[in-house]
């Protein structure tokens, strides 16, 4: 196996290791996601790492989607989740269609923590959640210090750690899946030439 694919393998273990303590967090405070909101998923500045986005290479390398999706992306000008498939008119309501393969911001949004100027933890949550769960918002935020929320830094060092280069700086989430589809088809054409 290449390195890069077991890498991949690597990389997705621990987002899905690290994406259910999130999620265990998120159902014991109640603070969940709307059913079939897409708010988080349309916005422009969403940014992964090239590491993040090697699962999501490989499964589209292995179902023969790779070069269709590169081609897509080069002639794409919306800076959204290219991934995000709208249910509705305003975009919205909607779904991830790549929901296993997704990259760590994705797995921690949510509600998680933030660290504070001074080095406290925040909360880190959506107006929706918010306004959809006003009581266990205000519960969780009583509750910080007894029950702090996993931080998303620590989450993102721990899929850091697996290759710091690949890691090293965060890429609109677009730029970052055409990055790492490139490398992956690159390794993968290397190792059929030699």
């Amino acid at each position: 196996m290449a390195r890069l694919e077991l890498l991949s393998q690597q990389v997705l273990a621990v987002m899905t290791e690290v994406g259910q303590e999130y999620s265990k967090y998120q159902q014991a405070s109640g603070l969940l996601c709307r059913k079939g909101c897409g708010e988080c998923c349309r916005h422009p500045g969403i940014e992964a790492t090239v590491l993040e986005m090697l699962p999501l290479a490989f499964q589209l390398i292995d179902e023969q989607r790779a070069d269709q999706v590169l081609i897509d992306l080069a002639e794409r000008e919306d800076e959204r989740c290219y991934f995000y498939q709208s249910h509705s008119d305003d975009g919205k309501q909607g779904q991830c269609s790549v929901y296993q393969q997704r990259p760590g911001i994705c797995r921690f949004f949510g509600a998680a923590g933030t660290t504070g100027r001074s080095g406290e933890t925040l909360l880190s949550t959506c107006r929706t959640i918010k306004t959809d769960h006003p009581h266990a918002y205000a519960e969780t935020l009583i509750a910080m210090e007894s029950s702090p929320p996993p931080l998303i830094r620590h989450g993102q060092e721990q899929i850091r750690q697996l290759d710091p280069e690949l890691s090293n700086s965060a890429l609109p989430i677009n730029q970052a899946l055409t990055a790492a589809l490139e490398k992956a088809l690159f390794e993968q054409q290397y190792l059929i030439a030699i």
